[in-house]
């Protein structure tokens, strides 16, 4: 699990590259994400030894299963290791490896201690072909196989409350069992990743962790998984192998995903590029004029942001941008876009405002917001220290007073932003139309000073 690696954390790598603690790198993590990563660890190694201290000797039929869910995955991460490496490069948040399918199977069919070994040998093939190639540390990868131990075992408490055991001939169970240990093995999977991307990302929305794509993925995995178990249960184990093949195009799928994904995204903020911007931000336009919505278009620009490049160097300036980044990312809904048009300048845009609202009273809101939390930002640098001081003037433009062209909000937007950095910067402007016979102040044509070196 890659629950420390983001945009955010990016500028810091070569820093602890000069400076590593081993190949764990625990060094790096905040105390109490340390703390909750070692006991994690600890309590799903202390549950292991418990189990294997009370089980029974298996039968050939289980230790059969068990050689097939080892075997088999082993075979399909060899088959997919390309693009699975590929994957782990692309993927922010790459704790879902599909290797679910297989452990929920065992976990499913399989007594609590052969259940853990085939965790064991999956993820330790797993580290040593794949997340160390993709440069993932191995406490990361040692705290994601805990948390499928850990899941497991709540599969294997949820089978035992149902009175389903494991020796052969039962099976996983009814339908009822089957959907209770995957909800048991997500939420334990799930949550567990959700803390420490917290702890070890302060501000990080729980929601978003719980319900992204990545959730998504793992859930269908595990839907995969149960299907596995009850046809193992009701044929042959060696039916197992018919799940390789949609597995694999289902890894190929998700890789073209991310892929498409990466294209979109400006690499040193995580935001969206201008163009993957535009296009999403008039798509969102004209699906608010099908339902009776209105957008607002917010434009950022960070106040003297080249003093910032010429004290403190442009490593520095770049961990100030990934900041701001994150207040954007912070401060809107999941469903606003936000995006970064290049140097210091940033654009939000925002959908679904009710019209019966004073909408560009809405928009101004979250404008201030923003202005507040940049405001109040102390960055911390790898190579200049604490960074605070910063400003940010935006401009505010709404299509419910500038039509529903992207264009014109964007126009209208930055001839708002021009007018707060000549009023004195660190503020929010507002665009309201002009009242008729009368001219405005003359603004420069929109994009004019952009790039102009933190104005």
């Amino acid at each position: 699990m890659d629950h420390v690696s983001s945009h955010q954390a990016a500028p810091r790598h070569a820093a602890r590259r000069r400076f590593p603690f081993r190949s764990w790198q625990l060094g790096a993590l905040p105390a109490a994400a340390l703390v909750f990563v070692l006991a994690v660890d600890v309590l799903a190694a202390g549950l292991l030894v418990a189990s294997a201290l009370r089980a029974s000797l298996p039968t050939g039929d289980q230790l059969l299963l068990a050689a097939l869910l080892t075997l088999v995955p082993v075979a399909h991460t060899e088959l997919s290791l390309h693009s699975e490496r590929i994957r782990r490069r692309v993927a922010h948040n790459h704790h879902v490896n599909m290797t679910s399918v297989w452990t929920f199977s065992g976990a499913l069919l399989l007594p609590p201690v052969l259940a853990t070994a085939v965790v064991v040998a999956v993820h330790t093939h797993l580290y040593l072909r794949v997340a160390r190639a993709a440069g993932t540390p191995a406490h990361r990868h040692l705290f994601q196989a805990a948390t499928v131990v850990l899941a497991v075992l709540a599969v294997a408490a949820v089978r035992f409350a149902a009175g389903v055991l494991p020796p052969p001939g039962d099976g996983p169970g009814d339908a009822t069992v089957v959907l209770a240990s995957l909800l048991a093995y997500s939420a334990v999977t799930t949550l567990l990743l959700a803390c420490a991307v917290r702890l070890t990302r302060p501000g990080t929305r729980f929601l978003s962790v719980l319900l992204g794509a990545e959730f998504l993925l793992e859930f269908a995995t595990l839907s995969l998984g149960g299907l596995v178990a009850v046809i193992i249960a009701n044929t042959s184990p060696w039916l197992v192998l018919l799940a390789v093949l949609p597995l694999l195009v289902l890894q190929q799928t998700t890789l073209v995903r991310q892929l498409e994904n990466q294209v979109d995204t400006d690499t040193k903020t995580g935001l969206l590029n201008p163009a993957a911007w535009r296009w999403r931000a008039e798509q969102m336009i004209e699906r608010c004029a099908r339902t009776d919505r209105e957008t607002a278009v917010l434009l950022l620009d960070l106040d003297h942001f080249k003093a910032v490049n010429d004290r403190h160097g442009h490593l520095a300036g770049d961990d100030v941008l990934q900041a701001v980044a994150a207040v954007l990312t912070a401060e809107v809904r999941d469903n606003d876009l936000a995006g970064r048009f290049g140097g210091e300048e940033f654009v939000v845009a925002l959908g679904g405002l009710r019209p019966d609202d004073v909408v560009f009273g809405r928009a101004r809101e979250v404008a201030e917001r923003i202005r507040r939390s940049v405001r109040a930002l102390e960055v911390d640098t790898a190579t200049a220290g604490r960074i605070g001081g910063l400003s940010v003037s935006i401009g505010v433009a709404t299509s419910s007073e500038h039509g529903g062209k992207l264009d014109a909000l964007l126009a209208a937007a930055d001839a708002a932003l021009y007018d707060a950095k000549r009023g004195g910067r660190d503020q929010v402007r507002v665009r309201h139309p002009e009242p008729a016979g009368r001219t405005g102040t003359a603004t420069p044509p929109f994009g004019l000073h952009f790039g102009t070196g933190g104005a």
